[in-house]
């Protein structure tokens, strides 16, 4: 059959009203300012309050992607079915034993929200703690955050956002009696603590421009007003969270930016006392604490260990002087992360783009590592609640294989299978191929690249090929087993993630040469993967889509105006477009924090031309585009919904091809649909406008399609 098309549509016209603005003796004009509310931090709690001339051009936007997508709506609801098929509908998580209790998180049939769960921890009745499809029935958005249960057993605390906008309210619910107290705490980051009396716990609170910049002491049965402020950071380019040391001893505040934090504690068991520094801030610094015994095992990157080392420090005295190496640094060897239990030490590190876990005895300090054997797989620590213990969790997946969570002793080396993602409709992972090329640089460099695809798929230039990205913050995309990608590679596409800078995918280094003055690497690197997968006979130019999100929606808008002519079609999802305004706007919520990532252009001059000459919305061209596609969410707070309206407007204006096509969630935010369900939706109308643009005129032997 043939694929459906992008069906012509009538565009809206964004009124343009011209502003200007001087910086470092440039003027930047911005014809569509007029987008941004005025009243932004109402409309984030109040999406009712956004001005009327604003909403009428964002549903005059959404009316004309759905009129543009039109013809894809069968198509649409095909796919629907079949990721909602993938999904097993009561799928739960395995139990995490607590003291006399083991806990979990299931869904039912037909249920978009988690229902958190307990059982006795030998086993028993089932007892339910909070029911997330009871508590979002009849909203249009709703999130649980900051699900915590006391460490006597008899309450939990629980957070919930109501509009996508990421301010979550606490609740208190007494599990004895099924009900939620009379505590109600607004304006929260979901960041939640207790102390160890069951009585008491921390959270943090969320400032006028919405950053989580408080932490506050609660007492459960007393009102929020009464709450005692224990910490708050006066430097708005840093964020504040909390959590709590596996041993239990001590709640952790910690702050930080994109490239510096600092760490302060409380005692879990003395939560009236003041919080006390570990080891105050330096810049480009980072490190973060676990606790066992009399000590402090500290991962850091301080000292020149750019890939990061573990030291030690007493707990009576943990400053920078006490430092004493553990796990020494190993260029190369990056050390995402460490758990500490009551005898061993566990690290997850990254070798050679791979993924690995090592497991260290602290009594002798004998190490070894679990690894696996494919091409390129994902590998994780799971959280669990216990510290005398010697069983850890992890979970593995690859490209091919859906995940697997292991329960491994430590010591006698036994690893355990709890569970297999199961999908309902069937999968089969020999019908599937997966594979790791290098993508050469201009600059010397290779980017790895993980492919997919079904092993009946061609390779001769002639496959539809969807081309994922990110490359900002360190933030690394793992090559783990989607559902969702097998609609795509069932129908003949090759599933591609470039790992491009801005990533460390290959250690510290590949993040430092992917932001601030070399940021541009990241979109080369991108170029630079679609062009060898073009060189390669894996797809040609006018076969590939390229789909990234926030930072990497940044990537999608600057390859957009770097190599219009390599894409068939582009997905921006929520993504992060104006930069140069935005970096200029201290009163943003992100912005003072992400100044280390991309420079300050309000200071800076080098930063101001650097970011002016990436900047996706500021270098729209009067050129041929590819189709786009742009998705937003109203209430957005870390990418606010005026920067992909103004980006699509000025494509329309400014530039030919397209059609550009921009969706609004007018009843979400960052993360889009918050139902596992209603997520799943949006997946398929971004896969049916892969599809049109790619196969619109395409045969295919296979009528299910």
């Amino acid at each position: 059959m043939t694929f459906p098309r992008l069906a012509p549509a009538s565009a809206p016209t964004c009124p343009a009203r011209d502003t200007s603005r001087t910086l470092h003796g440039r003027v930047i004009h911005d014809e569509y300012a007029w987008l941004r509310a005025e009243n932004w931090q109402e409309v984030m709690r109040d999406p009712a309050a956004l001005a009327a001339d604003i909403r009428a051009h964002l549903d005059a936007e959404n009316a004309h992607a759905a009129a543009a997508l039109a013809e894809t709506e069968a198509l649409q609801g095909l796919l629907f079915e079949e990721l909602k098929g993938r999904i097993e509908q009561d799928d739960s998580s395995v139990p995490a034993k607590d003291g006399a209790f083991a806990y979990a998180v299931r869904h039912v049939p037909g249920g978009q929200h988690p229902i958190h769960v307990r059982t006795p921890r030998d086993g028993g009745a089932e007892e339910i703690l909070l029911d997330g499809d009871a508590r979002a029935a009849g909203k249009a958005y709703f999130r649980l955050s900051g699900v915590a249960h006391s460490p006597d057993h008899r309450r939990l605390v629980w957070g919930a956002d109501e509009n996508g906008s990421e301010y979550f309210t606490l609740r208190v619910r007494d599990l004895a009696e099924g009900r939620d107290l009379d505590d109600v705490i607004e304006a929260t980051g979901g960041d939640v603590a207790w102390a160890a009396d069951g009585e008491h716990f921390f959270y943090v609170a969320v400032d006028d421009n919405h950053r989580p910049s408080k932490v506050f002491l609660h007492r459960v049965g007393t009102a929020a007003s009464a709450d005692v402020l224990v910490y708050e950071e006066a430097d708005p380019g840093f964020f504040v969270g909390l959590g709590k040391t596996l041993s239990g001893r001590f709640v952790l505040i910690a702050i930080h930016d994109h490239e510096t934090s600092e760490v302060r504690l409380i005692e879990a068991n003395d939560p009236s006392a003041p919080p006390r520094l570990v080891a105050p801030r330096v810049t480009a610094e980072e490190y973060d604490v676990e606790h066992v015994g009399d000590v402090f095992t500290i991962l850091t990157n301080g000292g020149g260990a750019e890939d990061f080392q573990i030291v030690t420090a007493p707990v009576e005295a943990p400053g920078r002087e006490n430092w004493r190496p553990l796990v020494a640094h190993a260029p190369g060897r990056l050390i995402l992360s460490q758990t500490a239990y009551r005898d061993h030490l566990v690290r997850l590190e990254r070798v050679e783009g791979l993924p690995r876990i090592v497991v260290r005895r602290l009594a002798d300090g004998v190490e070894h590592a679990i690894a696996f054997e494919e091409e390129a797989y994902s590998l994780g620590l799971s959280g669990g609640f216990e510290f005398a213990t010697t069983e850890i969790r992890f979970s593995y997946s690859s490209p091919t294989t859906p995940a697997r969570i292991y329960d491994y002793d430590m010591e006698s080396r036994a690893r355990t299978l709890r569970k297999e993602q199961r999908v309902p409709s069937g999968h089969d992972p020999a019908a599937y191929v997966a594979a790791r090329v290098f993508a050469p640089t201009a600059d010397g460099e290779t980017v790895p690249v993980t492919l997919l695809r079904a092993r009946a798929t061609p390779l001769d230039g002639t496959a539809p090929l969807l081309l994922y990205g990110y490359g900002a913050y360190g933030i690394s995309i793992p090559a783990a087993f989607s559902t969702t990608a097998l609609s795509l590679v069932d129908r003949g596409f090759v599933y591609a993630i470039a790992h491009i800078r801005g990533g460390k995918d290959k250690g510290f280094r590949w993040y430092a040469q992917g932001r601030r003055e070399a940021k541009t690497n990241t979109f080369d690197d991108f170029v630079a993967s679609a062009r060898h997968l073009i060189a390669t006979g894996v797809t040609r130019a006018d076969r590939i889509v390229a789909q990234g999100g926030s930072a990497g929606g940044m990537l999608m808008g600057a390859i957009a105006n770097r190599a219009p002519e390599l894409f068939a079609g582009i997905v921006a999802e929520v993504p992060f477009v104006d930069v140069l305004a935005t970096m200029c706007d201290p009163t943003l919520p992100l912005t003072p924090p992400e100044w280390p990532e991309w420079g300050n252009p309000i200071e800076d001059e080098a930063a101001f031309r650097t970011i002016l000459g990436y900047s996706p919305y500021d270098n729209v061209e009067a050129k041929a585009y590819p189709p786009i596609l742009a998705l937003a969410g109203l209430t957005d707070p870390r990418v606010t919904y005026w920067e992909p309206a103004k980006w699509i407007a000025r494509l329309r204006a400014r530039a030919s091809g397209g059609p550009f096509l921009l969706k609004t969630n007018m009843d979400a935010g960052h993360g889009g649909a918050a139902g596992r369900f209603d997520r799943l939706k949006e997946v398929a109308l971004i896969q049916a406008f892969a599809l049109a643009v790619t196969q619109g005129r395409a045969e295919t032997a296979d009528p299910s399609t």
